[in-house]
């Protein structure tokens, strides 16, 4: 598979790229055992064994990190996503991949003008009535330039890079190559679960290089905030318009006004950036500048007299609504998509990485906080149990050890638990376990997490179970109020009919496909192709020691019989056959050692 795989002639100089990266890393070992060695060799690719970095003094965590820096904006961008599964790596790990930087060489401004040109139709200077050529930031997948509209609108417009979204498919392609590889291969690497990973990595990428898909999901978030008040200083409905049937010519209006009975304006307490669709599309968006404070720069919040303890549970009760209210959720809420803002306002920027939670992922979700800060061990089990889906646990020793952990919070004051550490913890347990999440909820508890850290650094003494527990309690009793409970048991009435007027009809498909001997069952046993490859192993192996000991048979009857062509005084025919089973049976040998070395591993 890995030589078709090298055949694909224009993702081959990639390849080589990448495994000279993890060479020079202190990666060698990998890269023999994935096989890209010697298919590089057999493509006439030579790698340089003898670059590799004197990196002894530096952990494995760090040098990952810096062979993911060093091989460009996909892995980056893996590494970030990596920094969210808190049920795979631990702390050491995640504090490793969230230290990658998203920070690239600029583009010039000449690229970035003729790709602007294409996406508006028409020159930059037509639609801006000034644009700094200079960009404002500069990551692996996009450039950002500061702007004004001609009605004097300060914008930012970002810009995908030139040309980047061939290099990031060639990549996504032989990342699914080598984890496949690897998940076959490396047992070792196994428990990573590498295919899972890149999947969700191919998603979360795809997205984020079509800034349409940005801004919608930054649209959807500031509707679901139209109607937010803050209990700190509450705030009215925001006029906000949603995005117009034919996506252009019109905008989100009113992104920080909102109409008091009196007549007066006030601010809301959360702002989303205002989304400017004539100028938006995969390549390129346009949307409101954001003036205020980035959410490192907590000097700077002292200095403008803002409000630390506010802003820590605003910026806790907005998250906490975006995942228990509305399934909704910006997936990065770090301090650099942060910013404060005058009167104590919170704005998010950045929607390309944002969590979906259906229905039934809120109701677990809010069990299994409500446990952890009601310290209910079997109602954290469960929800667990639930999320894993692993048959082959030990159920009761699971049980026992989350027992055991909410046991140690008894009687601890609501405000002294941290949710941060006790969902840490849980993850922890995860991985003895051998037990991980699906993508959507690592993500969750990643952001959970951040935010609390983020709270923390406000405030220290900011209480993130005391500010979710009303809101869990609220979306509880709305879960299991009567007319939550009426319109759910209306649901099932309705599948219940559906399924039983197509009964008939189902029953009568499967006796008509067995009347015709056509009728199929399907049983997907795990590991089965692995179990086949085996066999074919074994079988091949024994067809070669067969076929040598037919050679040494026929071989000694032919030395027995006169005539014929000669070598060395013996039968010519003879020799060959004994040559050709020596050369079967050194194969056949070195096959089994090879096979014994891969099992022990």
């Amino acid at each position: 598979m890995l030589w078709q795989a090298v055949t694909a002639a224009r993702d081959l100089g990639r390849l080589q790229h990448i495994a000279a990266i993890l060479i020079r890393h202190g990666f060698g070992d990998m890269v023999r055992r994935l096989g890209l060695a010697d298919a590089l060799e057999k493509a006439g690719r030579a790698l340089h064994w003898h670059e590799a970095e004197d990196l002894a003094h530096l952990e494995v965590p760090a040098r990952v990190r810096r062979a993911l820096e060093e091989m460009g904006p996909t892995f980056i961008k893996l590494g970030q996503v990596l920094a969210t599964r808190v049920d795979l790596f631990d702390a050491t790990w995640i504090a490793e991949f969230s230290r990658l930087q998203d920070n690239a060489p600029t583009v010039p401004w000449a690229d970035i003008h003729a790709q602007l040109s294409a996406d508006l139709g028409v020159a930059p200077e037509e639609v801006f009535s000034a644009i700094d050529p200079q960009p404002l930031a500069a990551a692996s997948v996009a450039q950002v330039h500061r702007a004004r509209l001609e009605d004097g609108s300060e914008v930012i417009v970002k810009v995908r890079r030139p040309g980047i979204r061939p290099t990031i498919e060639a990549d996504l392609r032989w990342l699914m190559r080598l984890a496949e590889l690897a998940e076959n291969d490396l047992p070792e690497v196994r428990t990573f679960r590498p295919r899972d990973v890149v999947r969700q990595l191919t998603q979360s990428l795809r997205r984020e290089l079509d800034f349409a898909s940005e801004c919608r999901s930054a649209e959807r978030i500031a509707e679901n905030f139209a109607d937010f008040a803050d209990d700190e200083a509450p705030a009215p409905k925001v006029m906000r318009s949603g995005i117009q049937p034919d996506g252009a010519g019109e905008t989100a209006e009113a992104a920080g006004t909102a109409q008091h009975d009196n007549g007066a304006q006030a601010a809301p307490p959360v702002v989303i950036p205002r989304v400017y669709w004539a100028w938006t599309g995969e390549r390129v968006c346009v949307q409101e500048f954001i003036d205020g404070i980035p959410g490192r720069d907590l000097a700077a919040v002292d200095r403008a007299g803002l409000d630390r303890k506010i802003l820590a549970r605003r910026g806790a009760h907005a998250v906490l609504k975006m995942i228990v209210e509305d399934g909704f959720f910006h997936a990065d809420p770090h301090p650099g998509n942060v910013f404060y803002l005058p009167g104590n306002r919170i704005a998010f920027i950045d929607f390309g990485m944002v969590g979906r939670l259906t229905d039934e992922r809120r109701d677990q979700l809010i069990s299994l906080l409500l446990g952890l800060v009601q310290r209910d061990a079997r109602r954290v089990s469960d929800v667990l149990l639930d999320w894993t889906g692993n048959s082959a646990l030990d159920e009761e020793a699971l049980l026992l050890e989350i027992d055991t952990f909410v046991d140690q919070y008894h009687g601890v004051p609501l405000k002294q638990l941290r949710l941060d550490q006790m969902l840490g913890e849980i993850a922890a347990m995860l991985r003895q376990h051998r037990l991980t999440l699906p993508a959507d909820l690592a993500l969750l508890i990643k952001a959970f997490i951040t935010l609390e850290g983020m709270g923390r650094e406000l405030d220290p003494d900011f209480d993130m179970a005391g500010e979710a527990m009303p809101m869990l309690e609220k979306a509880m009793r709305k879960r299991y109020s009567p007319r939550a409970i009426g319109k759910r048991g209306w649901q099932s009435v309705r599948e219940m009919l559906a399924l039983l007027a197509n009964l008939p009809q189902d029953l009568s498909r499967l006796l008509r496909a067995a009347r015709r001997g056509r009728l199929e069952v399907h049983i997907d046993v795990t590991h089965l192709k692995r179990l086949g490859n085996q066999l074919d192993r074994a079988i091949s192996r024994l067809v070669v020691g067969i076929v040598v000991a037919a050679l040494i048979v026929g071989s000694s009857i032919v030395m027995t019989v006169s005539g014929g062509p000669s070598l060395f005084g013996l039968p010519f025919f003879g020799l060959l056959g004994f040559g050709s089973a020596t050369v079967g049976g050194l194969w056949l040998l070195l096959s089994i050692r090879k096979s014994g070395r891969a099992d022990l591993e």
